[in-house]
């Protein structure tokens, strides 16, 4: 299944980079439907949120919130999964990071946006609370 781009949806996230993480969904990664659980999805982009965090924070970070899930379109077994993730905005200790994702099926070149979310994120000191966040660099 693809979907034809339109102004508000590019054919490829070209602006973002590259992904901060890429798999291929398996069949243990699916529902009693056979799709794609969402739950594996969520997780994934967690963990690309807190890869984007950790390099921001430069050190450990806790995610405080998931909001604004949306999901686009399924994804199936074989398809390639891409997580794009970038910092929207910043705080004293937090940073706000949307992820968007990607599926490329398996046997062709067509991409379609499938999911995305916003993650909120909390830099941690080694006490476990929260700490300020470096200087950009």
């Amino acid at each position: 299944m693809t979907s034809e781009p339109t102004s508000a949806e590019p054919a490829q996230p070209t602006d973002r980079g590259p992904p901060v993480i890429r798999t291929v969904a398996m069949p243990t990664d699916t529902n009693p439907a056979g799709d794609i659980f969402g739950g594996w999805l969520m997780a994934h982009m967690d963990m690309a949120a807190g890869n984007v965090a950790a390099r921001r924070a430069r050190g450990r970070c806790a995610t405080i919130s998931a909001e604004a899930m949306t999901f686009h379109r399924p994804v199936f077994v074989g398809d390639e999964v891409s997580f794009y993730a970038w910092i929207v905005k910043t705080g004293r200790t937090s940073m706000g990071i949307q992820v968007e994702v990607w599926r490329r099926e398996r046997e062709g070149e067509d991409t379609t946006k499938v999911t995305e979310g916003f993650f909120t994120f909390v830099a941690i000191g080694p006490d476990r609370r929260p700490r300020p966040l470096p200087e950009a660099r």
